[in-house]
């Protein structure tokens, strides 16, 4: 019987001794920056990742946007007619200005159609129902006069998608950037 009040007795003092321990630990505010940055840094790097990869895709749209511009002038003042390029050497004039942001030769694609008026032009997104790319990859530059529609496409690769920022718009989690140059060749 002394026995078992003294194991009573330490079994209880145990307790007291561990809820002692738990008030002080509390009690104490060293590890609140911690457990409040913890609570804070995966919201926080998450923006910072999706803000970070949607000033990319703009930075890339106005590249691609750019080298489409500059690229189209050849066509209009008759110089790739002249010179006789044909759809791969049309592209490399793309590529040549749009540098280490894109993967040029398997990704950008193009089409170069003449248009009978400018009404008629096809400018529309070149996707399906399902998202996929269903562009024809012609290479038609036309003559002195025509209206010519250049289409350059490329499928760029998206990796946030959270906090309802949804970039993808088309199959296998990509955003369509597209260029589009619509205008009358030199006669």
């Amino acid at each position: 019987m002394v026995r078992s009040v003294a194991t009573r007795i330490a079994g209880r003092a145990k307790r007291l001794l561990r809820w002692a321990a738990v008030r002080r630990l509390m009690r104490r505010e060293d590890g609140t920056v911690a457990i409040e940055f913890a609570f804070v840094a995966m919201p926080f790097f998450a923006l910072l990742v999706a803000t970070i990869e949607t000033s990319l895709i703009f930075f890339a749209g106005q590249t691609l946007e750019t080298a489409v511009a500059d690229s189209a002038r050849m066509i209009m003042t008759l110089q790739a007619q002249n010179s006789g390029y044909d759809y791969n050497a049309f592209k490399s004039q793309i590529c040549s200005r749009i540098h280490a942001l894109f993967d040029c030769t398997n990704g950008i694609q193009l089409d170069v159609n003449v248009a009978s008026a400018f009404s008629s032009a096809n400018t529309s997104n070149p996707l399906d129902a399902n998202g996929n790319l269903t562009i024809s990859n012609t290479y038609n530059p036309g003559g002195p006069g025509d209206i010519v529609v250049v289409r350059v496409v490329y499928q760029w690769p998206v990796w946030a998608q959270f906090f309802g920022i949804n970039l993808i718009n088309m199959s296998g989690n990509s955003k369509l950037l597209m260029s589009t140059a619509v205008f009358r060749n030199e006669p």
